[in-house]
């Protein structure tokens, strides 16, 4: 069934309704892969955050499964499920995620788990970890597992409205023993500060590349009286031993999107590649609109990761081409639903006649523009841009390229 709002991303994988925020919890288990995400089935707002799931066999079709993860009242999560991963702990899929029980900014780590299906969790009653005792952090969050040597390691952003982001390291090999080790990374390293400059790091992902590592970081910063989600950055660098923990030593970084609406994504080290979704954002849209067509926020398609030197490359998923269906001439975009566009010289998009996008030629790499509704994501050379642009059911795309082109309509096989 169609969605009624033309502007509704339908190939992603969301909820017909509610909100939907960052990214968690990415598996791939016996052969599906599974998507959760930050949720409100009630209402297009930031509220009563539990995590939704979709799910797929081949990142092409979604299904909209059951919610999985629920705020109970009483426990460490009664004011939210949110940001976490699901880790795969000797055959038991578990959920390592932030419990929310109120106190602004904090969290403490909460366990769920799960059968093969990731349909049914079973949440523990207590947290395995609790706030660090250092008062200079008010804000900690959002646990990332990864492994290193034979042993496994979490780490959470941190900071406060008054400065001094960080990366706090724990050991945790049975995950519900955890043992804080102290700072992976600090806003004091100078690298750091430059390309990742913020007050707090939320969503940190730690990702093996050959012999280096990146560590993925949004950037939330207080200005005024309030905060600001101020992008992704990546920092590319060595992970060395300190005492008995880690220390992430970054080289290099820079922006792991250009768009204005993409934040908190999250990786997947799956068996061959490194996948990311990323949380598109709706703020360039009227907000009387967004209550009455009843949803809010989008994922962005798969993409994949490799590391070109010291520069992050994005690019869409491979299966992504499977939603490709016939080519259309130009001007058949005009009232289509879900495109791509694939440009070897200067393009340009534009809805009801204002630019929503302009694509420089990139020579021997063909640009590549997917729209799905209102979302409309680049890849043009190895830094995606993220966009929003809000159809009506009387707009009109229209599209000027001063190279060869094809467009092909995109829907689900």
């Amino acid at each position: 069934m169609t969605h009624p709002d033309p502007s509704f991303p339908a190939l992603h994988g969301r909820p017909d309704h509610g909100w939907v925020n960052d990214p968690n919890g990415l598996a791939h288990v016996d052969g599906v892969w599974h998507v959760f995400f930050q949720h409100n089935p009630a209402a297009p707002v930031h509220a009563d955050i539990r995590w939704g799931h979709s799910s797929s066999p081949d990142l092409l079709t979604w299904t909209t499964e059951p919610d999985a993860l629920l705020p109970r009242p009483g426990t460490p999560d009664s004011h939210g499920c949110w940001t976490g991963c699901v880790v795969d702990d000797h055959g038991v899929p578990t959920a390592v995620y932030s419990g929310v029980s109120g106190t602004p900014g904090a969290a403490e780590v909460v366990l769920a788990r799960s059968d093969r299906t990731l349909r049914t969790w079973v949440q523990e009653p207590t947290p395995v970890m609790g706030m660090p005792a250092d008062p200079a952090l008010t804000d900690v969050r959002d646990p990332f597992v990864f492994e290193l040597d034979g042993h496994r390691y979490a780490i959470q952003g941190a900071g406060s409205k008054l400065g001094g982001a960080r990366i706090l390291l724990y050991g945790c090999d049975r995950l519900d023993e955890w043992e804080f080790l102290g700072d992976l990374l600090t806003d004091a390293d100078e690298t750091a500060r430059r390309v990742a400059p913020a007050e707090i790091w939320e969503c940190p992902n730690l990702v093996r590349f050959g012999e280096d590592w990146v560590l993925v970081v949004s950037l939330w910063r207080w200005t005024g009286q309030t905060h600001d989600l101020a992008g992704v950055r990546y920092l590319v660098g060595s992970l060395e031993p300190e005492g008995r923990g880690l220390r992430f030593r970054p080289r290099a970084g820079g922006e792991v999107d250009s768009g204005p609406m993409f934040y908190a994504p999250q990786l997947l080290r799956a068996e061959d590649r490194t996948l990311l979704w990323g949380w598109a954002k709706e703020e360039q849209r009227d907000p009387a609109d967004v209550l009455a067509h009843g949803w809010s926020g989008a994922l962005t398609f798969a993409r994949e990761l490799s590391l070109d030197g010291d520069v992050l490359v994005s690019s869409p998923a491979r299966e992504l081409t499977g939603l490709r269906r016939e080519t259309v001439p130009s001007d058949a975009i005009a009232r289509a639903r879900s495109f791509e566009v694939v440009a070897e010289g200067e393009v340009s998009l534009l809805l009801d006649g204002v630019e929503v996008c302009s694509v420089p030629a990139t020579p021997g790499s063909p640009a590549r523009v997917l729209v799905d509704g209102s979302l409309v994501e680049v890849f043009a050379g190895p830094v995606p841009a993220t966009l929003r642009a809000y159809p009506t059911p009387t707009s009109t795309w229209t599209l000027k390229a001063s190279g060869p082109t094809t467009v092909h309509r995109l829907a689900t096989p």
